[in-house]
């Protein structure tokens, strides 16, 4: 045992709340989120008092971050009419880009007889560069519908397609249930 120990709360306002407490933190509290709990990480010695201080205030930055993270519906679609100018053939333009809620096992979709590209909200507050390659792959279905070579190619003019596409693997593998097989269960499409 190394003086570790970790209790769940709920918090109004915040959700649930997993604080971990260890012997061998002396100073220092951080806080991240694991599978949508907030996670508190003190020093064992702190008093009730000061758990609930560091709870709040940790909790704050952690929202002050994801906003700063999240994109706008209206950014959302200035930034694929941005990547759409910069990736694909002239003129073409998506009709329509929203976040959607209900895309659980795919990172995108796009219907290109009408031009909408629906992005999952799961991508909301990752990389800037992880976004940007999820919606230059769904833009290049405007052009191209299946994932042939050509489709690839545009794809592939993005410059961080694989360190993208490998983020995107390690989220998949992470969530993943444990269906033996080692492939990730999300995609883009």
């Amino acid at each position: 045992m190394d003086g570790r120990t970790s209790t769940i709360r709920e918090l109004d306002g915040i959700g649930p709340v997993e604080v971990r407490r260890s012997a061998r933190r002396r100073r220092t509290v951080s806080a991240f989120r694991e599978s949508g709990v907030l996670v508190v990480a003190i020093p064992a010695r702190f008093t009730r008092r000061e758990e609930d201080q560091w709870i709040e205030r940790m909790a704050e930055r952690v929202r002050r971050g994801e906003a700063r993270r999240r994109v706008s519906a209206d950014r959302l679609l200035a930034r694929a009419l941005e990547l759409a100018e910069e990736y694909l053939p002239e003129g073409v333009v998506p009709a329509a880009v929203t976040w959607v809620d209900n895309q659980n096992t795919r990172w995108g979709s796009c219907t290109p007889l009408t031009g909408v590209i629906r992005i999952s909200r799961r991508v909301q507050g990752m990389p800037a560069w992880v976004l940007d390659y999820v919606l230059v792959h769904e833009l290049a279905h405007l052009v191209v519908s299946d994932h042939s070579d050509r489709f690839w190619r545009i794809v592939d003019e993005y410059p961080r397609t694989e360190r993208a596409r490998g983020f995107l693997e390690g989220v998949s593998h992470s969530q993943s249930r444990g269906d033996g097989d080692g492939e990730p269960t999300d995609h883009v499409d």
